[in-house]
């Protein structure tokens, strides 16, 4: 795992400034403190921040081939690089590294973009041509690995992993976009490719990007896809067909496991009582040879705390379990950190106790962790895939008092929800319900209600609506969408706005990374991704038991209290975490009608009406406590990115910096 960053002059081709490289690695410090290096050759410099994991010594950055016709700089993992070596040395391939960077620099050399396809792992690379005098970028499949590019007018490519190393840079200017802050408060992430930035975009995942002289050319590598769905009724599962499929899944899960095991530093595990992290630790446990070390979340607020089945599986396992406790006044306190690494808006707290525990994690020794993230994405675990389906059941019988009644078994974390009554859950669900044909009928509900916080946007500050944010994500919709199942349909949506806009960012590599921690997901391994969605549906959602295929294949592994534990979404508290004996000073001084008139994009009225709200002790809703993130959230980042955006010393003398200053070579 590292940090990445380039300049490249494409059209101009004067020398980069190795001064602004030095500065934009600076801010990268905390993904790769091991060690940096710089690549300079005329009108490209490539930059590295390293934390070192595989090849210790000799993985340095950047790295060349074997004419220095290429060279690479490299953020993430290739966990099948063992396998990938003997088949390039039987090609006449040289290595200089045991590093799983150079394989993919040979792979490139080999088969050029398309050896994206030969990767399985998690990944932002770049890669310089110097014949070619050509720059390619690329991101892994579901965007594990963050990746930011921008284009000055006169011809400059900038790109890093994080969007503040772009920001250090005398001709990139931090300004939001109020149509990506609006899409954030209805989407909980933005849409790709954009960012919260202007004119700063990210490399969406599964791409790449070739520049050279003659422009800039984005192309898809990889799709995220379904089957079709059969013609008429499906017919019925035969038991041996299933008993293949949960054998079939409980390999590829292992073998996903155990290559992501390999690492020359300790490998520990995140437990969150769940199922999906409970599966990945028994793996570990029963196939890795040293003792396992177990990290977990604690909450001093019992309505979010999962400490007791933490307990329970760290028992049964025998592992050596760490607890990091976050009380409220924590995750006030680390808000503006988190909101620093994050660089967007987030409509959840859920990042600030991620990012005590990588912190409880890096203080412990280690640096890479496996964590359950993915199971619920491509196995249906969430609760929007149940509610879909009881209102695609609502829908065949709309006069139904009784089909409401289902959304009770939904939503435990909503505790209101199941204490309603038909008329309420009617009321709440039932708008559009008929609307079954709609391509996002499935998520209507949730980003309907989600968009109830833009009563605190000023007008004029809201310059998009309901139906041109539709419209965008209509458009990363592919053709065949249409013909899938209604759950392939939904899982679709959630990966495409939310998995690596959001799970996977704010609450995955920018909270871990701040801390020097490296999160491995085996069930986002590229076979068991694919395994997954060519699974009949019903050994993902069977009635409206989530998941069913993974308690099947995790039955020799877990105890039943586990296995058999309702889905619970992990959740941290909000209003409570900034309103409380300890507020911190920040949230008053942000959240006041000067600083909100300052940022333009809320009502000052509005949000001193929500404040007092809190403060009087009066009940906080769903909508209120995301308003609540959401707002403070953007301030900060105005704070912190616009207003007064922080500059460390550049790299300096002290660094330990390998340097590699080339003549530029043209074709």
């Amino acid at each position: 795992m590292c940090g990445i960053a380039g300049i490249f002059n494409r059209l101009h081709p004067r020398p980069v400034a190795e001064s602004d490289l030095r500065q934009m690695l600076a801010l990268l410090r905390h993904r790769g403190p091991d060690e940096f290096g710089l690549l300079l050759d005329g009108e490209v410099g490539l930059g590295n921040a390293r934390l070192s994991i595989i090849d210790l010594s000799g993985g340095s950055q950047p790295i060349a081939n074997e004419d220095e016709s290429l060279w690479i700089v490299f953020n993430g993992e290739i966990f099948n690089y063992v396998e990938l070596r003997p088949e390039l040395e039987a090609r006449g391939h040289r290595f200089r590294t045991a590093s799983d960077t150079e394989v993919i620099l040979h792979l490139f050399e080999e088969f050029g973009p398309d050896c994206l396809h030969r990767l399985n792992g998690q990944f932002a690379v770049a890669i310089w041509d110097r014949r070619r005098r050509a720059l390619f970028l690329a991101r892994d499949r579901l965007g594990v690995r963050p990746l930011f590019y921008t284009e000055t007018p006169d011809g400059e490519l900038i790109f890093a992993s994080e969007i503040k190393s772009l920001l250090c840079h005398p001709n990139v200017r931090a300004e939001l976009d109020p149509v990506v802050v609006a899409e954030i408060f209805r989407f909980w992430a933005p849409l790709p490719p954009r960012t919260v930035f202007r004119d700063i975009v990210e490399l969406p995942a599964g791409h790449y990007l070739e520049a050279d002289a003659r422009g800039i050319r984005v192309t898809r590598f990889w799709a995220n896809r379904f089957p079709e769905a059969p013609v008429g009724r499906a017919p019925a599962l035969r038991d041996a067909e299933v008993r293949a499929r949960i054998e079939e899944f409980r390999e590829l899960l292992i073998d996903a496991c155990r290559i992501r095991l390999r690492a020359d530093v300790p490998v520990g595990a995140y437990l969150s009582g769940g199922l999906d992290s409970s599966t990945i630790a028994s793996v570990v446990r029963r196939y890795a040879t040293n003792r396992l070390v177990t990290f977990s979340i604690a909450f001093t607020d019992q309505q979010f705390d999962e400490s007791a089945f933490q307990r329970e599986m760290a028992a049964h396992l025998g592992t050596e379990h760490h607890v990091v406790c976050a009380t409220h006044a924590d995750i006030g306190r680390v808000f503006p950190e988190v909101i620093w690494h994050t660089e967007t808006p987030i409509m959840r707290t859920s990042p600030a106790p991620m990012f005590l525990l990588s912190k409880l994690v890096r203080e412990s020794g280690f640096k890479v962790v496996l964590t359950g993230e993915g199971a619920d994405e491509f196995l249906a675990g969430y609760d929007i895939f149940k509610e879909a389906k009881v209102r695609r059941f609502w829908a065949a019988q709309p006069d139904s008092a009784l089909r409401p009644l289902l959304f009770k078994r939904l939503y435990p974390d909503i505790p209101a929800l199941g204490q309603n009554n038909a008329a309420y859950l009617s009321a709440f669900f039932g708008n559009g319900v008929a609307d079954v044909a709609s391509p996002l009928y499935s998520h209507a509900v949730r980003w309907r209600n989600n968009s109830r916080t833009w009563r605190f946007f000023e007008p004029s500050a809201l310059l998009v609506n309901a139906g041109q944010c539709d419209a965008r994500v209509a458009a990363l919709l592919p053709p065949e969408f249409g013909r899938w199942t209604p759950l392939a349909q939904a899982q679709f949506l959630e990966i495409a706005v939310f998995l690596s806009q959001y799970l996977l960012s704010s609450q995955g590599d920018r909270v871990a990374m701040a801390h020097s921690i490296e999160g491995r997901f085996p069930f986002l391994d590229v076979r068991v991704v694919e395994f997954c969605n060519r699974l009949d549906p019903r050994l993902k959602l069977r009635g409206l038991t989530e998941k069913w295929l993974l308690k099947q294949a995790a039955q020799p592994w877990l105890p039943d209290l586990i296995r058999r534990r309702p889905k619970r979404p992990y959740r941290a508290p909000i209003h409570r975490s900034f309103f409380n004996d300890a507020t911190p000073d920040y949230v008053r001084e942000l959240l006041a009608p000067d600083a909100l008139r300052q940022t333009g994009l809320f009502r000052p009225a509005a949000v001193t009406q929500l404040v007092t709200k809190i403060e009087s002790g009066a009940p906080v809703g769903e909508t209120d406590d995301m308003a609540l993130a959401g707002i403070l959230s953007t301030q900060l980042v105005h704070h912190l990115f616009v207003k007064q955006h922080r500059r460390p010393q550049p790299l300096g003398g002290r660094d330990r910096l390998r340097r590699c200053c080339l003549q530029p070579v043209h074709a």
